[in-house]
This record gives structure tokens, C-alpha cells and sequence, in this order.
């Protein structure tokens, strides 16, 4: 097993990586919203815009997604809490979350966010950011 796979997962379930958001960025199908937004978090942190993209909604998905490779402008992750994931239907979830990162050699950041997920013929999207 590679060292990555054996690392505990970067979405703070107390699981390797290989156990966890692994299997996803793999191809397996993520069961609920919070699960998703997991692994979404995780492909940040290990700059994987094909998870990133194909894990996001058909109607709001840019076109491509790049990581800036200048050292000084690179994006450190250092943690994400989940506070909320809530189900309205079987199709419609939402996810209220704080994930931490620094930029460069800057200070830490907390970016909150209230997202908005979608299934599709089994499978979990992100859709948007509520307002």
C-alpha cells in the first residue's frame, strides 16, 4: 500500500485515506451529500481537479479548475469541520461546513460555507454555495 493511501484521510473521519475519500477519487459513488463534500475536500487538499470537476453539478462546473504551483501563492489545507448535513428530499442535501487553509506563508483562514448538493441518477453533486 502506498504511503498516501495509509495517511489518515484529509476530511477528518478517523480513517486511512484508502478507507475513506480514496475509494471515491477511485470512482466509487460517494452514498450521501456530507460524504461527498468529504471527498471534495480531500481532492483540495491533494490538488485533484478531475475529482473536483467530475464531482460537480453539470449547470454550475467551470470549465477547468488549476492549482497555482508558485510556492508563495500555494494553498495549505489544514482542517475542515462539518456542523450541519441536512436531507430535504432524496435528491436535495445540503452541507453546512468550516474548512481552515493558509495561503503561502500567510496566516490561517476560515472559510464557512452553506453548499447545496444534488443526485443524478444515483450520484452526488455539488451544485452551488447558498448566499
Amino acid at each position: 500500500m502506498s504511503k498516501v493511501l495509509a495517511e489518515p484521510c484529509p476530511c477528518g473521519r478517523p480513517l486511512s485515506y484508502a478507507a475513506c475519500c480514496g475509494q471515491y477519487h477511485a470512482g466509487a459513488i460517494a452514498p450521501d451529500a456530507e460524504t461527498l463534500m468529504r471527498s471534495r475536500y480531500a481532492a483540495y487538499v491533494q490538488e485533484r481537479a478531475d475529482y473536483l470537476l467530475v464531482s460537480w453539478h453539470p449547470q454550475t462546473r467551470p470549465e477547468s479548475l488549476g492549482f497555482d504551483e508558485a510556492p508563495s501563492l500555494r494553498t495549505r489545507w489544514l482542517g475542515l469541520t462539518v456542523h450541519e448535513h441536512t436531507q430535504a428530499d432524496p435528491d436535495h442535501a445540503q452541507v453546512r461546513f468550516t474548512a481552515r487553509y493558509k495561503v503561502g506563508g500567510g496566516s490561517a483562514v476560515k472559510m464557512q460555507e452553506h453548499s447545496r448538493f444534488e443526485r443524478i441518477d444515483g450520484r452526488w453533486f455539488y451544485l452551488d454555495a447558498l448566499p
